[in-house]
Parts: C-alpha cells; sequence; structure tokens
C-alpha cells in the first residue's frame, strides 16, 4: 500500500494481488475467456474444467469481450458510491484541530460533533491517527526526503557510545561481577585513572549514511578528531565507489573535525562540495523537548496551573540543555533537503 500527497490531502494507492487460494489468477483467468470466446466453449464446460461455477466463468467471458486482456487483473473492492461518506470540508476541520491542537479523536468529536470512531477513522485515512507521524514543531506530516542518484549527499555523524566491559557491565551480571568485569578490563588495556580506578572508555561510532539508498559505511574509533574523520571519509568513499556510487556532497554538523582545515582540504582532493547543517540557535535536546510538548489531554493546559511552574521552574535549574546540530538521521528526515 502507497500513500500519495495531494496538496493537504492524503491519498491511497491499493495494491492487488490474488491470495494464496485463489482459484483464477489473472492469467487463468484469461485462458478461461478465451475458451469462451474464442474457441466456442460453453461457460459450463469451461467452467467444470478449471473448477469454478459457470456464473463466474460467464463474467470473466464478459470482462474479456468488452475490454480485452486488460480486464483480467484484479479490481478494488470499495464501491463506486459513498453516500454516508465524511465531507471533504470536515475531514480537514478534523485535520486541522489534530495538526494544530494536538487533541484526540474524542476532544474532536465533541467539538464538531461527531461520533469519535469517526474521526479516528478519519485521521487513520489521513496518517495523522498518530502524533509520531506529524513534525512537533510545525504540525504537518513527516515527508521524507531524498536525493535522486546514490551519492548525491553523504551524511557524516559521529555517536558516542560507552564501552561496555569484558563479560558485561554491571547492570547485566551484577554490582559485584560487574566491578570484577570492569578490573580485569583494566588489566587487559592498561587504562587507568590516576587513582587507580579502571577506565572503560567510550567508543565513537564513525557513520556514513547515503541520502538516497540509506545505505551505512560504519567505523568504531578512540576518538572524534580530525585525522580520525578524514580517515573514516576516505575509506567510506572508497568503499562506495568500488560499489559504482560517487561520492558529490557530504553533510556534516559543525562539530570541530568537520570545521577543521583538515577536513575542508580533504574533501576537496576527493571533489566533495562540504555542506553544513544550519545554525538554528538554541535546539533544545529531546528530553526538554518533551518537557515542553503539548499535553495530549482534555481541558486546560498543565503549563497554566502553579504546580505546573512550579515543576518547569525546577527542571530548568536542575538540568543543562545541551545545543544538538547533527544531520538530520534517515528514519526521520522531513526538513528540505540541503544542497
Amino acid at each position: 500500500m502507497q500513500w500519495i500527497y495531494h496538496g493537504t490531502t492524503l491519498t491511497r494507492l491499493e495494491a492487488f494481488m490474488s491470495h494464496a487460494n485463489a482459484a483464477l489468477t489473472p492469467r487463468a483467468r484469461l485462458r478461461l475467456a478465451r475458451l469462451i470466446v474464442d474457441d466456442g466453449w460453453s461457460p459450463a464446460r469451461a467452467a467444470e474444467r478449471y473448477d469454478v461455477s459457470w456464473r463466474t466463468a460467464a463474467k470473466w467471458a464478459a470482462r474479456y469481450r468488452a475490454e480485452g486482456e486488460a480486464g483480467m487483473a484484479d479490481r478494488s473492492s470499495r464501491p463506486h458510491r459513498q453516500p454516508n461518506l465524511t465531507p471533504a470540508p470536515l475531514v480537514r476541520k478534523i485535520v486541522h484541530l489534530r495538526r494544530k491542537r494536538r487533541w484526540g479523536p474524542v476532544p474532536i468529536a465533541d467539538q464538531l460533533g461527531l461520533a469519535a470512531s469517526t474521526v479516528h477513522a478519519v485521521l487513520t485515512r489521513q496518517r495523522a491517527n498518530r502524533l509520531s507521524h506529524l513534525d512537533r514543531a510545525t504540525g504537518e506530516p513527516i515527508r521524507r526526503y531524498e536525493h535522486d542518484q546514490p551519492g548525491d549527499l553523504l551524511h557524516v555523524d559521529v555517536k558516542k557510545l560507552g564501552n561496555v566491559p569484558d563479560g558485561g557491565g554491571w547492570r547485566y551480571v551484577g554490582r559485584q561481577a560487574g566491578d570484577r568485569n570492569r578490573q580485569a578490563t583494566a588489566r587487559r588495556t592498561g587504562r587507568r585513572r590516576s587513582d587507580y580506578e579502571p577506565v572503560i572508555g567510550t567508543a565513537y561510532v564513525h557513520t556514513v549514511i547515503d541520502d538516497h539508498s540509506r545505505v551505512a559505511y560504519a567505523e568504531i574509533h578512540d576518538d572524534e578528531t580530525a585525522i580520525t574523520a578524514t580517515g573514516v571519509l576516505r575509506r567510506a568513499v572508497a568503499w562506495f565507489a568500488a560499489r559504482g556510487v560517487t561520492t558529490r556532497r557530504v553533510l556534516s554538523d559543525n562539530g570541530s573535525a568537520y570545521k577543521s582545515r583538515l577536513w575542508t582540504s580533504t574533501c576537496a582532493d576527493l571533489g566533495i562540495t562540504v555542506k553544513k547543517t544550519a545554525r538554528t540557535g538554541h535546539r533544545p535536546t529531546a528530553r526538554s523537548n518533551a518537557s515542553t510538548a503539548p499535553w495530549p489531554t482534555a481541558g486546560p493546559s498543565p503549563s497554566t496551573t502553579p504546580q505546573r511552574k512550579h515543576a518547569a521552574r525546577r527542571y530548568r535549574h536542575s538540568c543543562t540543555t545541551t545545543t544538538t546540530t547533527g544531520p538530520t538521521p534517515p528514519s526521520a528526515s522531513w526538513h528540505p533537503s540541503p544542497g
């Protein structure tokens, strides 16, 4: 099943296929119809050969006379007319309330005087039944973008992950076994702090993702310096080239490695155009976004109550938000394509 947009309306394209126990496939229907129309068989005789009723055989023969071979394909079982279908203006009101106020089926139904089941059916058809399908900032449906050809744009980023001691960490094996594993790992690696506490370290996962195909290349390193990042880029470009993909642009955030002269010169040597994510000022993390997102509840917003204001003040004073300007992740790419 596929979805397409016409302006602000979402339309569903249906895909048809014969089920596993179908008596007649499109090819068998064509042979049945030709026996009746071209070879002069009676519908009853042809139906007996294909183990179907004579009415079914006569139906396919009549369709073959009218439409030819194209008439043997499956058709939608949806009725041609639906007198009780929700009117388009009412559908637009339902979608508007969903996007702008983040209301669920029950509040929308109460506002418009409809049944909640009707509102839910409309939201499902418009693919707005889940808030995760909508952009948090604008309320518009998330539209995944992609460049036309593989290699037109590569997304590069670094993900920091804490290393796990040999044998497992304390969350999996418990405190005592976890401490023993940390000590054993430190003896193997020789990495300790000045107070002889074991240092397990951090793994830096350098990822390079093709914008069109979402094929990913990744390497794990001990740092995120410019030398390491450029080395990963060179190997990734060679890896994609070995598979017939020519890299034309690379998109990164504004990290120190990607702002370095070494990164710029390396991209110039490889014939790659450098792109950076736009600086949009303060962009809180997902945790603080969740704390300020609209609440999906009826009645006045909890942010207007003194308890909510007090909780928000305590949260702002106790937490430090960070700015994230990484490249758009493949699973949630709805921003306009750069470059």
